[in-house]
């Protein structure tokens, strides 16, 4: 009997956890949807969902700034400290899960105004903002599956609109709320064959979902692997469309076609015509060797052949991973007869190793050629599978990486396993006759200093906290600061 009346009180906490969490989905889509909901000022003007909310929370509002950093950490802590089951929800036969994100972000440029000459012109931007995400999936029938995820991002109204250009968690021209139908794909999987069309938040080593800041990507595709008997993956597909507002070129909270969403400039886009990235791929693994050869065509952008080169192994005292990349971009078709030009290539190297006592480093090597186009194509489509990059700041800080060089020393220490510290310093050097600062003059260096903190807890519970320092030559020194958390169910 006592048995009983534990599971019996069990039970009513997990329909209590799914209850909590499918009303927090509901009332931040609300908030995000339902204009017509208003209320009356004093004049009796009709005042927003929004514009209400931002009326009572005047308090938080400080002289000089729009709120203050305590605010959005309280509500952060709120938000994530909530707890909630490990598990996705099984509704006869449907799995419900889902995953509620908030976060702080900040990017200190020295650059209050904007003004082009220093740093790129980027602007100084701060934001808190949450991220629902909610998905079903139906049982499998006959090896096929559905799956439907809506997702939304809002910081209701509470963030200043011309302190949030180097956020991208909105667009950066509209600074509004929206929410996005994230995935709606149909699967069919077996032992060897694997095939998927619609839209999902796809992996592949340069055109990836990305999902390590506040809402992942997510792509219209087509997409085949087989498995071999031979221990190697073969792959095949097609890009058709992707959303996603830190790694798009064009609007990211709606899906554009893979030419509108690339880094090049909107003349070859238009040259381009929607057109999508059809891609190849063989993986070998034995668990001690992989291999891995890709290709992506983007009709009349340009062409990427990725390859890489892992062996991986570990004794009593310690497990390493030691790798070599090389990639290569090239124009094609209408692209390679403009004043565009994209031609380099990419050779990498890395050293991994953890150790018994919880210490481990990672370390990186990569040498850039003496061809152009590295800000058309670095990071595009959310692809960031680079050995020597920063935690924060990246390509995009430097006038060039042409010719250039980059290292990366990073020490990590797991106090649990579920708590984690890192620090890491990268450095590019650059080459100052082709890398120029916004004031015009030439760079040969770039350094990055990083620490972060990664935990994970009450079994769904995770927090990422990363600070990275930048100092590029003859640009003003900036700082970021990212504290993201949240609950997957």
């Amino acid at each position: 009997m006592h048995a009983q009346l534990e599971e019996t009180a069990l039970i009513k906490q997990d329909c209590l956890n799914f209850q909590w969490d499918v009303c927090f989905m509901l009332a931040v889509t609300s908030v995000i949807l339902n204009h017509g909901y208003t209320w009356n000022d004093a004049n009796g003007r009709a005042l927003t969902m929004n514009e209400n909310f931002i009326h009572h929370s005047s308090f938080i509002r400080l002289s000089g700034s729009c709120y203050s950093l305590m605010f959005p950490l309280f509500i952060a802590v709120l938000v994530c400290m909530t707890p909630r089951g490990a598990f996705a929800y099984d509704v006869k036969g449907f799995t419900i899960s889902g995953d509620e994100r908030a976060g702080w972000v900040q990017y200190d440029y020295n650059n209050p105004k904007g003004k082009p000459d220093i740093n790129k012109g980027h602007k100084d931007s701060h934001g808190f903002y949450i991220m629902p995400k909610l998905s079903i999936e139906t049982p499998s029938y006959n090896n096929f599956r559905v799956k439907i995820t809506g997702a939304a991002a809002t910081d209701f109204g509470l963030n200043d609109h011309d302190k949030q250009s180097r956020n991208f968690v909105f667009d950066p021209g509209e600074n509004e709320s929206f929410a996005i139908l994230q995935e709606l794909y149909v699967e069919y999987e077996n032992d060897q064959h694997h095939a998927l069309i619609g839209r999902n938040e796809i992996f592949t080593p340069m055109i990836e979902h990305d999902d390590y800041y506040m809402l992942s990507n997510s792509f219209e595709v087509a997409a085949y692997r087989y498995k071999s008997r031979y221990k190697t993956d073969l792959h095949a597909g097609y890009f058709h469309k992707m959303a996603g507002v830190w790694d798009s070129g064009d609007n990211g909270t709606e899906f554009h076609s893979m030419s509108d969403a690339s880094y090049v400039p909107q003349v070859n886009k238009n040259e381009a015509d929607d057109s999508g990235v059809y891609y190849a791929a063989a993986d070998f693994s034995n668990g001690l060797h992989r291999a891995q050869l890709w290709e992506y065509y983007a009709e009349d952008l340009y062409n990427i052949v990725f390859s890489q080169y892992n062996y991986t192994n570990s004794n009593s005292n310690f497990s390493y991973d030691a790798g070599a990349q090389f990639i290569n971009f090239s124009d094609v078709g209408d692209l390679e007869d403009s004043s565009t030009s994209i031609n380099y290539n990419l050779y990498s190297l890395k050293y991994d190793a953890a150790f018994n006592n919880g210490f481990s480093v990672a370390t990186g090597a990569s040498k850039y050629s003496d061809g152009k186009g590295q800000g058309e194509t670095l990071g595009a489509w959310g692809g960031y599978p680079y050995f020597a990059n920063g935690m924060i700041f990246h390509f995009f800080e430097a006038g060039s990486l042409q010719n250039a060089e980059s290292y990366k020393l990073q020490g990590s220490y797991n106090f649990s396993s579920n708590l984690t510290f890192n620090t890491r310093f990268t450095y590019f050097d650059l080459d100052d006759s082709n890398s120029i600062s916004s004031n015009g003059r030439p760079q040969s260096y770039m350094k990055l200093y990083g620490v972060q903190l990664k935990s994970q807890f009450m079994n769904s519970g995770y927090f990422t906290g990363t600070f990275e320092y930048h100092d590029t030559d003859h640009e003003k020194r900036t700082w970021a600061l990212r504290l993201i958390g949240g609950f997957k169910f």
